[in-house]
C-alpha cells in the first residue's frame, strides 16, 4: 500500500470517522480506523458495531492495500503536521505505516485489515434520494428532542417516515415532542422515488452524525434500509456513507397527544421570545428550570398584548421579561422547562412563532408562523404553586 494525499483532506476524514470510535472496547481493532485504497481514493472507516462511518479522501494511489491504525494517535499526529502533502507507505512485512510530510516522519503500528469488522451492506434495498440540505435541516429541528438514554430504547431514536412524497421526522422523550415534515414531490430523481413506504426508528446519535457529514448545495443523499428493517444506510455521493442499526419496537402514536384545539394563541417575535427565555433560564437553573409564561391580551382591539416570561429562585433572585404579542383568546398562564422551551425556539427558522395554550395543565404547542413545512413542538407543562 502506497499513496499520497493532502493533510487537510486526510484530517477532515479522520475527524468525521473518529466520532464513532469507542473510547473503550474489548476489541482493540475497534479503536482503530481502517485505511484502504478504493477506486483511486483513500477510504477511511470506523465502527462501534452499532454504527459505521466511511469517508473517501482524494488521493494519488501507487499501490493498493489496507490496514487499520490507532484512530486517536493518527488524528493527533496528522493535526500536528504542516499543510502539505502526506506520503504513506505500508511496510512489506508487518502492519506498520510509514508517514512523511515535509520534514516530519513517523512509523505507526497497526492491526491487519482482515480483523476489522465487516460493515453491513444494504445492496438489495431500493434507495430513496433526498436533497442533502433539506434532510440536514429536518434532522436538526427534531433530533435534540429524543431521549438521551436507553431506558426506553424507542424514545432514544427518531421516527423516520417516507411516504406519499413526504418526509416526516418525529422525536420525543416523554416530556416533549418535535415533528418536522417536508414535501418531496419536486425532488428530481432519475427513475422516481420507490413506491414502497419506508418507516423506521433511527438512533438519534446516528442522525446527529448524518447531519454533520451532509453538505450544503444541491447534492442528494441516498437512503436505504434492509428488507428486514434492521440496518439503514445514508450515502452522499462518493464522499461519505453511514450504516447503522435500527431500533426495534413500536414508536408511540404521537398523533394522540397533539392538542386539537387551544383557548389562547400568542404570536411573538421569535428572537425576542428566545432572548427572554434565555434570560429567565439563568434564574431557573436553581429552581428545576421552571420558566413561567403569562399571555395577556391587549386592552383594546388595536393595542398589542404581551407575553411575560419570568423565573424565580429563592436562592438567587428573580427575573422578568416582556415581549409584545398578538393574542387571540383569553389570558393564560403556563410553565415550561426552560431548556425545552429554548430548544424549541432555536429550531424555529421563521421571524415569528406562535404559542398555543389550552390550559396550565395541558401540553403547549409552539409553531413557526409562515412556514408551510409543518413543524411543531409540543411541551408538557410543569406544575407550579403560588401563581
Amino acid at each position: 500500500m502506497k499513496l499520497s494525499c493532502l493533510k487537510s483532506n486526510l484530517l477532515e476524514g479522520l475527524n468525521v470517522v473518529g466520532r464513532v470510535v469507542p473510547s473503550k472496547s474489548t476489541l482493540p481493532v475497534l479503536g482503530n480506523v481502517l485505511l484502504a485504497t478504493d477506486r483511486g481514493q483513500l477510504k477511511l472507516a470506523a465502527t462501534n458495531l452499532d454504527m459505521a462511518i466511511s469517508y473517501w479522501v482524494g488521493a494519488h494511489v501507487d499501490d493498493e492495500g489496507a490496514v487499520t491504525l490507532p484512530a486517536r494517535l493518527l488524528a493527533d499526529f496528522v493535526s500536528s503536521l504542516p499543510d502539505d502533502r502526506i506520503d504513506m507507505a505500508l511496510t512489506t512485512r508487518g502492519h506498520t505505516m510509514h508517514l512523511t510530510c515535509g520534514r516530519f516522519a513517523a512509523n505507526i503500528k497497526g492491526i491487519d485489515a482482515e480483523d476489522f469488522p465487516r460493515i453491513p451492506g444494504v445492496a438489495d434495498a431500493v434507495p430513496y434520494a433526498l436533497p442533502a440540505a433539506m434532510l440536514r435541516e429536518c434532522i436538526q429541528s427534531v433530533v435534540f428532542a429524543a431521549a438521551p438514554d436507553d431506558s426506553r430504547p424507542v424514545l432514544s431514536g427518531v421516527l423516520f417516515t417516507l411516504k406519499d412524497g413526504q418526509l416526516t421526522l418525529a422525536a420525543a422523550d416523554g416530556f416533549r415532542l418535535a415533528v418536522r415534515s417536508a414535501e418531496l414531490t419536486d425532488v428530481p430523481v432519475e427513475g422516481g422515488q420507490p413506491s414502497t413506504p419506508l418507516q423506521m426508528i433511527v438512533p438519534a446519535k446516528t442522525l446527529t452524525e448524518v447531519a454533520r457529514v451532509l453538505t450544503d448545495g444541491e447534492e442528494q443523499v441516498e437512503i436505504a434500509a434492509t428488507p428486514t428493517k434492521n440496518q439503514v444506510m445514508f450515502r452522499q455521493a462518493a464522499r461519505a456513507e453511514i450504516v447503522s442499526r435500527l431500533i426495534e419496537g413500536q414508536f408511540p402514536d404521537y398523533h394522540k397527544i397533539l392538542p386539537r384545539q387551544h383557548n389562547t394563541r400568542a404570536v411573538v417575535n421569535t428572537s425576542e421570545f428566545l432572548r427572554a427565555t434565555r434570560a429567565a433560564s439563568v434564574f431557573a437553573r436553581d429552581n428545576s428550570m421552571i420558566v413561567r409564561l403569562d399571555v395577556v391580551p391587549g386592552p383594546e382591539e388595536l393595542v398589542p398584548g404581551r407575553l411575560n416570561v419570568t423565573a424565580t429562585s429563592s436562592e438567587v433572585g428573580d427575573n422578568a421579561g416582556e415581549v409584545d404579542a398578538s393574542v387571540e383568546g383569553s389570558e393564560a398562564q403556563i410553565a415550561f422547562n426552560g431548556r425545552y422551551l429554548r430548544d424549541a425556539l432555536e429550531a424555529i427558522g421563521t421571524a415569528q412563532a406562535a404559542l398555543e395554550i389550552t390550559g396550565p395543565s395541558s401540553p403547549g404547542v409552539i409553531r413557526p408562523v409562515g412556514d408551510q413545512n409543518g413543524y411543531l413542538h409540543v411541551i408538557m407543562p410543569m406544575q407550579v404553586s403560588g401563581r
